[in-house]
């Protein structure tokens, strides 16, 4: 773990006296945390302070040699023969059966492939399809990541509805068919209340569509356990699946069979091989797949899978909860403005503070070791992965924040 380093006085995040009781509480909470080996897995140099697996995840150290085997036997040696013999051709579906239990689903309601983006239709425009014609209405979460809105834009056009923005927790009248909604806003780190607005979404008849990228892999979710009907995330943030890795869809169980996807590839006809001119969904989960898998990329992500072989995703939600609160608690006396929320129902894995030139903070921070990013206007994003952050990396950022700010 990285030691704390850096001034304790008026430079640092507090005075003397106090510097030296968050240092003493950063030692003792790294010495007793359940998750601390969980970081010996990761390839992190301890020079930097990586504060950006919100945006991309940290490698798991395994991965670069199971995928040299993958390029050299799978690829290399037995080249076509690994569709059947390495289990190419079934991994869309045995890749999501590990994503299913960190989000809360069961086995065969997860597929991987394609982007969040292609998710987001997919499963949008069949949640409208699915509705009664005189539900007119896509509300779209209004602080939505901004491709979310692009996609709904282009999904109310093809389904002929009207693109309506909305506030979580704002009445769903009658008219509605779907609701698309970011489960933690990618600004400010917002939790939005998944259980409460998917009933209240159901009781008002309309379809839920979570966009979980900000989410899954930092917190608990509970897809099955609150009748989520879609939902989408990727896999290079939390889930630590490498730039671009694929991303994953869920169909709730009840409506896999009238799951009509826009996009009816070959990989998602029921026989796929049969070359047969018309178009017959396959059952289960695979009917979520479209063209041929992106094998490398998605066996990186299957590779990396495996640091969350006996994690708990509660015991993950509750190191994150601590974490925040404890990189909050040192940054109070700095010249920021906290705008992710402070109750922790309402707080994701991130910390978003405003200053002035945040731009120019955050390149400051970066050339110090310390990395988080920027979102215009004035945001620095700080994402905290309580699989390989630890409590003296969240002392030494709000340092560091410190003598930036002066």
């Amino acid at each position: 773990m990285t030691e704390p380093t850096g001034p304790t006085g008026p430079t640092g995040p507090t005075g003397p006296t106090e510097s030296a009781g968050l240092a003493g509480k950063a030692a003792e909470l790294d010495a007793t945390d359940p998750l601390a080996a969980c970081r010996e897995l990761f390839t992190l140099d301890t020079g930097t302070v990586y504060l950006d697996g919100n945006s991309l995840g940290a490698l798991p150290s395994h991965v670069p040699a199971r995928m040299q085997e993958v390029i050299t036997r799978e690829w290399g040696a037995l080249r076509i023969r690994s569709w059947e013999e390495s289990g190419w051709w079934t991994a869309p579906e045995r890749i999501g059966d590990r994503i299913a239990p960190i989000v809360g689903a069961g086995p065969g309601t997860v597929v991987v492939g394609d982007s969040t983006s292609v998710n987001v239709f997919k499963a949008l425009v069949a949640a409208v399809r699915t509705a009664e014609a005189d539900r007119d209405e896509i509300l779209v979460d209004a602080a939505t990541f901004p491709t979310d809105g692009y996609i709904a834009e282009s999904a109310a056009r093809m389904t002929s509805r009207r693109l309506v923005p909305y506030t979580p927790g704002d009445p769903i009248g009658p008219r509605t068919a779907a609701v698309l909604i970011n489960h933690v806003d990618y600004r400010t780190g917002r939790l939005h209340d998944l259980p409460g607005l998917t009933a209240a979404a159901h009781a008002a008849g309309a379809r839920t569509v979570w966009d979980l990228c900000h989410s899954a892999g930092a917190l608990p979710v509970g897809l099955a356990a609150h009748g989520v009907d879609f939902a989408v995330g990727c896999t290079y943030k939390y889930l630590n699946g490498g730039p671009g890795s694929p991303a994953f869809l869920y169909v709730r169980p009840g409506l896999q069979s009238s799951f009509d996807s826009p996009l009816p590839g070959w990989n998602s006809h029921a026989d796929p091989f049969g070359m047969a001119p018309g178009y017959r969904p396959a059952s289960g989960a695979p009917r979520g797949r479209v063209g041929t898998p992106d094998i490398l990329s998605m066996l990186a992500l299957e590779s990396a899978l495996d640091v969350w072989d006996g994690v708990s995703i509660k015991e993950v939600r509750a190191k994150s909860l601590v974490l925040t609160d404890f990189f909050l608690e040192c940054v109070r006396h700095l010249p920021v403005e906290p705008v992710t929320p402070a109750p922790h129902a309402e707080r994701g894995s991130q910390v978003s503070l405003r200053c002035e030139n945040a731009g120019a903070v955050m390149k400051k921070l970066i050339s110090r070791g310390v990395v988080g990013d920027f979102r215009q206007p004035d945001v620095l994003r700080f994402g905290f992965t309580p699989l390989y952050v630890g409590f003296g990396d969240a002392l030494r950022a709000a340092r560091v924040l410190g003598e930036v700010l002066g």
